[in-house]
C-alpha cells in the first residue's frame, strides 16, 4: 500500500513534554442523546495518551469535534459534557474553555500547570476548521508548544486541527494513532497468510475502493450486507424488495468477473435471511441466494454462509473485517454478524476489525477483548484500506 508503508511518525515518547503546552487532537465524536454520552469508547481509548502526557508534566489542552454543527456554536454539540466525563475518567479536574481560539482558550492554555488537563469547545464551531483555514491553524498553534494527534478517526480530513496546525509547531502522534498505523500498516505490508477479508455494509459505492484494493491483498474476500444484493442483480438474479444500488449494478458485474484475474477468491453469501420488512419482530426465513422472494428483503446472511465464512477464518493467518453482515441494529437481524465475530474471536488469526458500526456490533457481541485490533476509525479506516494517503498522517511524517 502507498499510504503508510513501514515508516511511522514520531510519538510523544520522542519529545520532551515537561512544562510544555501540548495541543492534543482527539476524536471524541461520541454518540449523544439528550445531552448524555451513549458510548464513551472513543474517550476511553485516548486515556493512555492523556495520562502519559499528564504524568510527564505536560500541560494538556484537548481539542475535538463533535457532530456536524452547521451554523457556528450549537448547544447540542458543545464539548462541555465531554470535559465533565473526561474528568470522571481521569479522577481529576479538567478545565474548560467555552471557545476554541478566543479569550477563554488563551486564558486556559496559560492557566494550566504541569500535569493538568483542559478542553476546548467544539473545534467545528469555527467555520475555518473544515476549510483548513490558515488563520485558524495559526491561532490553534499559538495555544501550544507541541501538537499531538491522537485522532486517527479524523486523519482522513485535511482540517485546521488535523493537518493545518501540524505545519506550524512540532507535531507528533499519540499512542492511539501510533498503534493504528503500526497494526494496519503491518497487516497490509506483511500479513500472516492466508488473509481473509470480509466487507459488509449497505452500499457498494462506499466500499468500491476497498474491494478493488483488497482483490490483490487478500486470498479470500467475502462480500456481505445489503451490498451483496447489488452483486446478485449484476449476476441476473432477483432480490425482492432488498436495498440495491441500481446505478452500481453495471459496476458490480465487471468487478465480480474481473476478480478472477486477481489474487483474491471473491465470494458472495450462499444463503440469506429474509423478512417482509426491516422491523423488529418481523417473521424471517432462510433462502438460497437465487431464491429471494419478490415480496421480501434480505436482512442478514444465512447459517450456511456463516459456517463457510467461519471455516475460512479458522484457517486464516489474518482476518480483516469491515462492515456488518446484516441490519445489526435489530437483534433478530444481527445473528450473522454476531456469529462471525464469535468465530473470529475463537480463531488463531490476527484479526483487525474496521471502526464505526462494526466496532459497536463486536462489543455488543461480547468478544471485543478477543479481537486483535479494533480500529477507531470509520472513514479513515476505509480510506486506509483503499490505499489512500491520509492527510493527518502525512503531515506527521513530514510528507506534506
Amino acid at each position: 500500500m502507498t499510504n503508510v508503508g513501514t515508516r511511522l511518525p514520531a510519538t510523544i515518547d520522542d519529545v520532551e513534554v515537561a512544562g510544555k503546552r501540548v495541543l492534543l487532537r482527539v476524536d471524541f465524536n461520541v454518540p449523544m442523546r439528550d445531552g448524555r454520552i451513549v458510548d464513551d469508547r472513543r474517550i476511553r481509548v485516548a486515556l493512555p495518551t492523556i495520562k502519559a502526557l499528564s504524568k510527564r508534566g505536560a500541560r494538556v489542552l484537548v481539542c475535538t469535534h463533535l457532530g456536524r454543527p452547521k451554523h457556528g456554536p450549537e448547544a447540542a454539540f458543545s464539548t462541555r459534557p465531554l470535559a465533565a466525563h473526561l474528568a470522571l475518567l481521569l479522577d481529576a479536574e479538567v478545565g474548560f474553555a467555552a471557545d476554541v481560539v478566543g479569550g477563554e482558550a488563551e486564558a486556559l492554555s496559560h492557566k494550566l500547570r504541569d500535569g493538568e488537563v483542559g478542553m476546548l469547545e467544539n473545534v467545528r464551531f469555527e467555520a475555518g476548521e473544515t476549510a483548513n483555514s490558515g488563520e485558524l491553524a495559526g491561532k490553534l498553534a499559538r495555544l501550544a508548544d507541541i501538537y499531538c494527534d491522537d485522532a486517527f478517526g479524523a486523519a482522513h480530513r485535511a482540517h485546521a486541527s488535523t493537518e493545518g496546525v501540524a505545519h506550524r509547531i512540532p507535531a507528533v502522534a499519540g499512542y492511539l494513532m501510533a498503534r493504528e498505523l503500526d497494526v494496519l500498516g503491518g497487516v497490509f505490508a506483511n500479513p500472516a497468510r492466508p488473509v481473509v477479508g470480509v466487507i459488509g455494509g449497505a452500499k457498494i459505492s462506499t466500499k468500491l475502493g476497498v474491494i478493488t484494493n483488497l482483490l490483490d491483498k487478500v486470498d479470500i474476500l467475502w462480500i456481505g450486507g445489503a451490498m451483496a444484493c447489488t452483486f446478485y442483480r449484476a449476476l441476473g438474479e432477483t432480490t425482492g424488495t432488498s436495498l440495491v444500488e441500481a446505478d452500481q449494478i453495471a459496476v458490480a458485474g465487471p468487478l465480480f468477473h474481473e476478480a478472477q484475474r486477481h489474487r483474491a477468491d471473491l465470494r458472495l453469501p450462499v444463503d440469506l435471511v429474509v423478512a417482509a420488512s426491516a422491523e423488529k419482530g418481523a417473521p424471517t426465513r432462510v433462502v438460497s441466494w437465487h431464491e429471494i422472494p419478490d415480496d421480501m428483503m434480505v436482512v442478514d446472511v444465512g447459517p450456511e454462509t456463516v459456517r463457510q465464512m467461519s471455516a475460512t477464518c479458522y484457517g486464516a493467518g489474518t482476518v480483516i473485517w469491515n462492515g456488518p453482515l446484516g441490519i445489526y441494529e435489530i437483534d433478530d437481524f444481527a445473528v450473522g454478524t454476531r456469529k462471525l465475530a464469535e468465530a473470529i474471536a475463537r480463531s488463531d488469526a490476527m484479526s483487525v476489525i474496521g471502526g464505526g458500526d462494526l466496532a459497536a456490533a463486536v462489543e455488543t457481541a461480547g468478544v471485543a477483548d478477543k479481537i486483535g485490533h479494533i480500529s477507531t476509525g470509520g472513514g479513515a479506516t476505509l480510506e486506509f484500506m483503499e490505499g489512500k494517503t491520509l492527510p493527518g498522517v502525512a503531515v506527521l511524517r513530514g510528507d506534506s
